[in-house]
């Protein structure tokens, strides 16, 4: 029988990488400051870009209570989707970020988190529980910091000592009291690299990123016919996503291979032709990007993607 929180902690983390979590940690369900207002702040300069569904309810986000009435535990989760594989440098490859090579993590993460809930609800018949994976109003690199689990890089993505920051990450809000963990240092020290390698210059400061000049949101979340300011910068061939602030941070070199299948590339998604994106069909991008993260961009999106990159090509040439 469970009775102490020390007991329902360490029976809980457990299950959890039984489950093929490779980090676990549990936070008290309070409201989030400074990062509430460090949240606001971002919003306030406007660094969302062309995602206002950041700007409802600011402080909603930074207060799970207000997501779950009653909720007094966040069981934060990360999960190492790392390849080793190497992305082409070949100048008719695109190159899409290496979260995006295999499976949705979402759908990964969900049924995992789910099994974990199935968990508690055995332990505690009368436990109230919500899962989150990068989905609604909660602020998962806060969680994941405050539970210990790493740290938020200068890159803005949280880093673990053990496995770098190639994690994905999700959380359950409980109505289960634990015990509860401590977040821990800050190690970046006066390491700049990933601010100096941006090909943008969109980490305007360390921790805080424009995503008006971010090439993932670029080619991930923007809409419309052109990128902005993509006659100014170099896109390096990045057609969905950008990794260049992690491959050069050197947290990442302590990197393991994900033992998740799921995560493993698929064929197509390390060395995807140029040409071939320009012209993709809905039906083509439909198939080929089935259960991928890379849907996100949709098929226009992907095109135009493709064609920004060529274009910059044709520019750099005369």
């Amino acid at each position: 029988m469970v009775t102490t929180p020390s007991d329902r902690s360490a029976d809980i983390k457990r299950k959890a990488r039984d489950l093929g979590f490779t980090h676990v940690g549990i936070a008290s369900a309070q409201g989030l400051e400074p990062e509430g207002a460090l949240l606001r702040e971002w919003l306030d300069r406007g660094y969302h870009a062309g995602m206002a569904w950041m700007t409802r309810d600011p402080h909603r986000r930074s207060d799970p209570r207000e997501v779950m009435p009653g909720a007094r535990s966040v069981i934060a989760v990360a999960m190492n989707y790392f390849s080793p594989a190497q992305h082409s440098s070949a100048r008719e490859h695109g190159k899409i970020s290496r979260y995006a090579w295999g499976e949705d993590y979402h759908d990964i993460l969900e049924r995992r988190l789910a099994l974990l809930e199935e968990e508690l609800r055995v332990l505690f018949p009368d436990a109230r529980t919500r899962r989150y994976v990068d989905t609604g109003p909660v602020m998962d690199k806060a969680w994941a910091v405050r539970a210990g689990i790493g740290w938020l890089g200068k890159h803005s993505n949280v880093i673990t000592r053990d496995l770098g920051s190639w994690v994905f990450l999700g959380e359950i809000l409980t109505t289960v009291e634990f015990e509860y963990d401590r977040p821990i240092a800050d190690f970046c020290g006066t390491c700049t690299a990933c601010i100096e390698a941006c090909p943008t210059g969109a980490i305007v400061e360390p921790y805080v990123v424009d995503a008006n000049r971010c090439i993932s949101y670029l080619t991930i979340e923007h809409r419309g016919e052109d990128i902005p300011g993509a006659t100014q910068w170099d896109f390096q061939n990045w057609v969905f996503g950008c990794d260049v602030c992690q491959d050069v941070c050197p947290w990442n070199s302590f990197s393991e291979e994900s033992t998740e299948p799921a995560f493993s590339p698929r064929e197509g998604n390390l060395r995807p032709g140029l040409p071939t994106l320009t012209e993709i069909t809905d039906e083509a991008f439909r198939e080929r990007f089935r259960k991928s993260p890379v849907k996100r961009c949709k098929p226009s999106g992907m095109r135009r993607n493709a064609r920004t990159v060529l274009t910059q090509h044709e520019s750099h040439d005369t």
